[in-house]
């Protein structure tokens, strides 16, 4: 999601990689961001516990409504339209009559004819028989299961998306993991674990993926260890009310805001995979999103399989960009600073007397220097109405050998190689933040001064503004950094 200023950033800030064996969908990402000079975050999906219907013919599947179908663990049948083999032995065991379960080569939407809705009518020993709802037509070798308010007792890591993320995650570097399923703040904490064994993943923040009830009860819990979370409404569709849906929405991105936690929300604009404008629903939906607090959007079947992905993206940039020229931001500080409380952490005091000043001057931009990011995510989390560029500056380690970078980047370099091989984790990460622009500076200026060594570096910051159109001669513009021990915040006034 891009600020209303609109010249500091493309609308694509990050690609979210959900079939790693598509090589060439990375390849010719890389190439864009080589081509443009644009920094992209990586984010890589999970499949987690999905339970899947095994077609191996790939023979097209007609069901029709009232129809009975069994869903049997039996992989050696053939799928048919009155037996469909699972992936899964113990379905029989988590289900009873009256239970609904969806099915279909995509997500379900309701409109789709290529999802099918299906009641539990009994459990015959290891099969589930159901009857069909709706009529529909299923293609391909498999399909998505989803029972609604099931718990599966499936781990949220499988042993695939654990060998994806060891071999051709640490490969590409990652920089999110998208933690499908989370049911518990435990789910998050296993797969830290198996980030922090893997070396170059270190870093990798992980976005908590809230896709049924189950990881709605424990909210809190999972917020509290997460890095971000992806509110994936496709799937909390299926499990919750329609009436109820949007009251989560809210709920979970006041909870995100407020713990300065980005949050991200799915499957806005459907009828765009096969139209070029969305429903008026639709527009009105993306705008509210906007509106109540979240950081990105993140689009689905629309640029995946999509008739119109580039109309897509820009029409869905567009209605976000009108909806933050509305959003009360003097009503959303005031609130963020009433919940963060008195007395204010040391962070906290500094970020939201950044954004206090910026706002009282009128500054045009606030600048924050950075090695971590986090100083500057906590200054975006107040959402100032001006955008937030983020210098990110790493430190340098050295064993006399090898140069090598601590905090943003894990990369170790020769001595004279400082600029090849770069690995802006803070930089990317904050791509997903709202309001947040990162750039990238020399590693060989420290993010800490005591003899104004950032000048050269603020040069750098101010005519990258100036180059935007976000800052003219005679503005005024915010500066956050560290000097020594002190966290210091100044006004500069530019001059021609």
């Amino acid at each position: 999601m891009h600020s209303s200023h609109l010249l500091l950033e493309e609308p694509i800030r990050m690609a979210s990689i959900l079939e790693p064996s598509k090589a060439e969908t990375l390849e010719n990402l890389k190439a864009c961001v080589k081509s443009t000079k644009k920094l992209c975050a990586v984010m890589l999906d999970t499949v987690g516990p999905e339970i899947q219907v095994i077609n191996r013919s790939e023979i097209t599947i007609t069901l029709e409504a009232d129809a009975k179908v069994t869903l049997t663990p039996n992989q050696e049948q053939d799928a048919s339209s009155e037996v469909l083999p699972v992936n899964l032995d113990c379905l029989a065991k988590a289900v009873k009559k009256g239970d609904t379960i969806f099915m279909g080569q995509y997500l379900f939407t309701g409109s789709e004819t290529t999802s099918v809705w299906l009641e539990v009518d009994e459990v015959k020993g290891k099969d589930v028989v159901c009857v069909v709802k709706n009529s529909a037509t299923l293609t391909g070798p498999l399909f998505t299961l989803h029972a609604s308010q099931v718990h599966i007792d499936l781990p949220t890591l499988s042993d695939k998306d654990k060998k994806v993320i060891s071999t051709w995650g640490v490969a590409n570097k990652i920089d999110f993991l998208s933690l499908s399923f989370t049911r518990h703040a435990e789910d998050v904490r296993q797969a830290r674990e198996l980030l922090s064994k893997l070396g170059d993943l270190s870093q990798t923040q992980i976005f908590a993926k809230i896709e049924n009830v189950e990881g709605l009860t424990h909210f809190d819990e999972i917020l509290q260890e997460a890095d971000g979370i992806i509110l994936s409404r496709g799937n909390l569709g299926i499990d919750l009310p329609p009436e109820k849906v949007f009251l989560f929405q809210k709920a979970a991105l006041y909870k995100c805001n407020m713990a300065g936690k980005p949050a991200v929300v799915t499957r806005v604009v459907d009828s765009m995979t096969d139209n070029l404008r969305p429903t008026r629903a639709e527009a009105t939906d993306v705008a509210n999103a906007v509106l109540d607090g979240s950081d990105a959007i993140l689009l689905g079947a629309e640029t995946l399989r999509g008739l119109y992905p580039i109309e897509t993206i820009s029409t869905v940039g567009r209605i976000c960009a009108e909806a933050e020229k509305v959003f009360n931001q003097d009503l959303y500080f005031k609130k963020t600073v009433k919940f963060v409380g008195e007395p204010m952490s040391h962070l906290e005091s500094i970020a939201s007397s950044a954004v206090r000043a910026a706002i009282k001057v009128k500054a045009s931009v606030i600048i924050c220097f950075t090695s971590s990011g986090r100083a500057a995510r906590l200054i975006a989390k107040y959402r100032p109405t001006m955008p937030v560029l983020s210098v990110v500056i790493p430190r340098l380690k050295t064993n006399q050998l090898k140069w090598s970078f601590s905090g943003a980047f894990e990369v170790a370099l020769e001595s004279d190689c400082i600029s090849k091989d770069i690995w802006p984790y803070p930089a990317r990460q904050s791509l997903i933040v709202r309001g947040l622009f990162p750039m990238l500076a020399d590693p060989r200026h420290p993010a800490e001064s005591t003899n104004g060594t950032n000048e050269s570096v603020l040069k750098v910051a101010l005519d990258h503004g100036k180059a935007a159109g976000v800052i003219k001669s005679h503005d005024r513009v915010v500066i956050c950094q560290k000097v020594g021990d002190a966290s210091v915040v100044k006004i500069i006034e530019l001059e021609d």
